[in-house]
């Protein structure tokens, strides 16, 4: 049986952008669900559209945290790298 040049590895055709995109819209999926219960808890007496700004607002700092704090500050340490 011969060998063949042509094998398709899936690592490294697949463009790194998607999984940004994918990072991206589960972190949206978080915020969103997270918002619709805290504005439930924080601003029951607050008139809708004062709700629809909690709302967005707690989705701004969910996104935010995660991008600037979370993975900027965090995940990107010196001791979480595996290289040697």
């Amino acid at each position: 049986m011969g060998v063949h040049n042509n094998v398709h590895v899936p690592g490294e055709s697949w463009p790194h952008f998607t999984w940004l995109a994918i990072e991206f819209f589960i972190i949206l999926a978080i915020g969103a669900f997270s918002s619709r219960e805290l504005v439930h808890i924080v601003a029951k007496d607050a008139t809708p559209a004062m709700q629809n700004w909690y709302f967005f607002g707690i989705i701004f700092a969910i996104i935010a945290g995660w991008y600037m704090i979370i993975r900027n500050l965090i995940l990107r340490k010196k001791i979480l790298e595996t290289r040697y």
